[in-house]
């Protein structure tokens, strides 16, 4: 009974892991707004739209106020539609469930951390959950990177469609909601690259510990 209970914890534990590496990840470009001003220029976005730098800007931080705090739905001077505003409305449902999973499992995290020596764990092959969780990591994203990098567009879709199911509304007419023009997919592409980079990094961090844990282990 207590080997399973070691069990238990030690795949929940790799899981915690693995859910905390993601959102933090993904919380990264959804918050960081300097990330898309690097975009401005680097996508020549005022001479691509007709917009001014002044006026990008204006636009993409009244959006983002209303994604995370709470403000009005606004793009600035840009014309936007119900339909278009609901879009944005389903993404800041997702936004807010990506902060709310990194900070329940953080929480996790720091209570394991306090409470380590009470919680029993079960050590697979050797291994501490980290090292399961970096490998799980590994092979999920590495399989999701690859199908995206031999089609964006087509990953674009499919994630719309997952994350969106039933709906159309993401796909915007520039004539009725203007924002689209100042949001090429490039930046989004480029979002998902930065949060992919970070979760590499978690993985590293994980397989790295676990690694170091087994020959701890092995050499005590």
């Amino acid at each position: 009974m207590k080997q399973t209970s070691a069990k238990v914890c030690s795949i929940l534990l790799s899981l915690v892991l693995a859910l905390f590496a993601v959102s933090a990840s993904v919380a990264v470009p959804t918050l960081w707004r300097g990330f898309y001003y690097l975009h401005i220029d680097a996508l020549e976005l005022p001479a691509q739209t007709g917009y001014s730098e002044e006026v990008i800007r204006e636009a993409f931080d009244a959006m983002m106020d209303y994604e995370w705090k709470g403000a009005d739905f606004s793009t600035g001077q840009l014309k936007w539609s119900e339909e278009g505003m609901q879009h944005f409305a389903d993404v800041r449902v997702l936004f807010h469930l990506d902060i709310w999973m990194l900070v329940i499992t953080a929480v996790l995290l720091l209570l394991f951390f306090l409470f380590r020596k009470k919680i029993p764990l079960h050590r697979f092959r050797g291994f501490p959950p980290s090292f399961f969780a970096g490998t799980g990591m590994i092979v999920f994203f590495g399989i999701v990177t690859a199908f995206a990098a031999l089609d964006f567009d087509r990953a674009f879709t499919v994630f719309h469609r997952i994350f969106f199911p039933g709906k159309t509304n993401w796909i915007f007419d520039y004539r009725q909601d203007e924002i689209i023009r100042i949001l090429p997919q490039v930046y989004f592409r480029n979002c998902a690259i930065l949060a992919v980079g970070l979760i590499v990094c978690f993985c590293a961090g994980y397989l790295l510990y676990g690694l170091r844990g087994k020959k701890r282990r092995g050499s005590g």
